[in-house]
């Protein structure tokens, strides 16, 4: 959502009269505003951590030259691309340059009526306002690119960033992540039973639940229609089946409602860690590790790498010197 609060300008003149004609007309237009006298004041105001969101900067700031003000500013806000009005005393070929090049935004002269100042401001605010709108619904676009629509979670194409961003961190720090893969046992029979819509709604609920258990940093997400994906920054295996644990107890003992009705979900877990790996390698071992958990039955859990993973089941062949039925692992 687009901020509402409102806008800070830098007004850095050193000169009474038009500070007193100017500020006025800032402050009716609703900005609030920061008034400065000289040209080290200015730039450090443009370069602080909170910078304004427009600049008035008069050529006759004592203190530095304004070529070297505005090069110093541009160099240090960089990608901020803070709007930089110049207050100029006439039109020159180097202002004209200037704006040419994005060095300035625009310029307004001195001695201009003030009804044509009101003019400028008022577009000044206007162009605030629609680029911080644009930003809003740029990060609101990315952001809903990166989630789950119906339950708010990431994606499996997020996760995956985020989990190969994980990985170099833990790299760095010489750590390990944890990744729990649960899937909901026989969700396709409730599909059936209760409709999708009554369904959605009871993914939604494991989400919520699930994301009470979590801490801020956890990475939650829905990689497929009722699977989902925990990734644990700093966890030790032991750690991620002590939360697989808490999800089967926690999650899934209590009946959910929905459509008027009690539902007892379970599911099974797979758990795999990085230890620095890639986690294309760790994903796919905590999907075998699910398979494994499915194969062992509903509420199991299962992790890549131990022995307790369930054995295969008996082959039978017929022997070819008996004739008898035998059975084989």
């Amino acid at each position: 959502m687009p901020s509402h609060r409102p806008p800070t300008f830098l007004l850095a003149s050193p000169e009474p009269s038009l500070l007193t004609a100017i500020e006025p007309m800032l402050l009716a237009a609703g900005a609030h505003v920061d008034v400065v006298l000289t040209a080290p004041a200015a730039l450090a105001a443009v370069t602080a951590a909170n910078p304004p969101d427009l600049a008035l900067l008069d050529v006759r700031l004592p203190g530095m030259e304004t070529a070297h003000l505005l090069a110093a500013a541009r160099a240090e806000t960089g990608a901020q691309t803070l709007p930089i009005l110049l207050i100029a005393d006439h039109v020159s070929q180097e202002w004209l340059d200037r704006l040419a090049e994005g060095v300035i935004d625009d310029f307004i002269l001195r001695a201009s009526e003030p009804s044509y100042w009101q003019i400028r401001l008022d577009l000044a605010l206007r162009t605030h306002r629609l680029v911080h709108e644009l930003e809003a619904l740029r990060e609101a676009s990315t952001r809903n690119a990166q989630l789950d629509r119906l339950t708010g979670v990431f994606n499996r194409e997020a996760l995956l960033a985020l989990l190969f961003r994980e990985t170099d961190r833990v790299q760095r720090m010489n750590g390990s992540i944890s990744l729990v893969l649960f899937d909901i046992d026989d969700f396709g029979h409730w599909n059936m039973r209760l409709g999708m819509d009554a369904c959605d709604e009871l993914l939604c609920q494991v989400v919520r639940r699930t994301a009470r258990l979590l801490r801020s940093y956890d990475l939650f997400g829905r990689p497929g229609m009722d699977e989902f994906l925990v990734g644990l920054p700093g966890c030790a295996i032991v750690t991620a089946v002590t939360l697989a644990e808490r999800l089967r107890l926690e999650v899934f003992s209590t009946p959910f409602r929905v459509a008027g009705e009690s539902i007892r979900l379970s599911a099974c877990f797979g758990i795999s860690t990085s230890q620095g790996r890639s986690p294309v390698v760790v994903l796919r071992e905590a999907e075998q590790a699910l398979q494994w958990a499915k194969a062992a039955g509903p509420e199991s859990i299962q992790t890549f790498g131990a022995s307790a993973h369930p054995a295969p089941a008996p082959v039978t062949f017929l022997s070819g010197t008996s004739g008898d039925e035998l059975l084989a692992w």
